[in-house]
């Protein structure tokens, strides 16, 4: 007998080499790579496949091709949605539970870059460094202590958020000699402390807290948690920096909170819109660092992303439960119609 053929699709967005290498050695799995200038060929390559690998990247994807209830009425035998990233804002998780199909994200693979990226933010602005190298190239006549920055050893540095990247974060802060507070609902006290962090309230975390940085999920719960009240609860002068998700921050609040000079500066690597448009107000500040969500886009971070979707992919195929199951409540349906399909 003939053994099936399991079909893995993804679309020709750039992704590290090591996904089609690691799929393509793969025996009795076919990778298709899919031309977004074709659409028919898309949908056409999409309804046949059993693995789909989604760009993660709400701006980059094409909405028709987001993993919701349109696509899964049109792909009677997929089985598994792997995105290409920590976060999954392409994907319906409850939509593809419910058709037993299995979501994971590759949660970790790229949090040492994510936490440098973190850090490079908090030590150009408290540092003063951009400033220092535009007006060394175009001023004359200032000071080196016009452009005198702050030690970050010994201030107090507060997070929010503290799974895998939080706690490289709180690392990084314990060996820059700072005080590593950290705001996490979903763990208990002892867990945060042995993630090198103290526990505190939100609250307490916003009025001690000299550098306040983001690394929770955009979800129910977590849109717009700082807003205009919590911007208002930070200490004067305080630094507000996100490489998490677009959203989580109110963007006007927090330009109000720079431009009244209550807070000192931000660093924001993640936007609602991303790009942001030209004329965002949050761009118009000199004490605002931006970056295009690109965190995580270093290449040792993209190459582990790449190659955790793959080798996740294969352990779904195989019928063996991945590390990063975004719906582990959908396994036992997942496992039958993986049994209907290739028996």
């Amino acid at each position: 007998m003939k053994t099936p053929i399991a079909i893995v699709s993804r679309l020709d967005l750039w992704i590290n080499p090591v996904f089609d290498e690691v799929m393509d050695a793969v025996p009795g799995i076919m990778l298709q790579r899919l031309a977004r200038s074709n659409p028919d060929g898309v949908w056409e390559g999409l309804s046949r496949t059993h693995a789909y690998h989604i760009s993660p990247a709400k701006d980059e994807l094409p909405r028709q091709w987001f993993a919701g209830q349109e696509l899964i009425s049109k792909c009677p035998d997929l089985l598994c949605i792997s995105s290409g990233g920590a976060g999954f804002d392409t994907v319906d998780v409850a939509a593809c539970t419910q058709a037993g199909i299995a979501v994971v994200n590759q949660a970790g693979a790229n949090a040492n870059s994510v936490a440098e990226h973190t850090f490079g933010l908090i030590l150009a602005l408290s540092k003063r460094i951009l400033e220092a190298n535009r007006r060394l190239r175009t001023d004359v006549g200032f000071s080196r202590e016009d452009l005198m920055g702050h030690e970050i050893y010994g201030s107090t540095l507060g997070i929010i958020g503290l799974g895998v990247i939080g706690e490289r974060v709180a690392r990084l802060g314990r060996a820059f000699g700072m005080n590593v507070l950290a705001y996490d609902p979903l763990l208990d006290e002892q867990t945060v402390r042995s993630r090198s962090a103290e526990p505190v309230s939100l609250d307490k975390l916003l009025h001690e807290s000299d550098y306040v940085t983001l690394h929770c999920p955009l979800n129910d719960e977590t849109k717009i948690l700082m807003g205009a009240p919590e911007f208002s609860k930070m200490k004067q002068g305080a630094v507000f920096i996100s490489t998490a998700r677009g959203g989580i921050h109110d963007e006007e609040a927090l330009y109000e909170s720079l431009k009244s000079g209550h807070l000192s500066g931000a660093g924001l690597d993640v936007w609602v819109v991303e790009p942001p448009p030209r004329e965002a107000s949050l761009l118009t500040l000199e004490n605002v660092i931006a970056t295009h969500h690109t965190a995580g886009v270093s290449h040792g971070g993209r190459r582990n992303v790449a190659a955790s979707s793959a080798n996740q992919i294969k352990m779904l195929l195989r019928g063996e439960r991945p590390p990063h199951l975004i719906n582990p409540e959908v396994w036992d349906h997942f496992k039958d119609r993986l049994h209907t399909i290739f028996g």
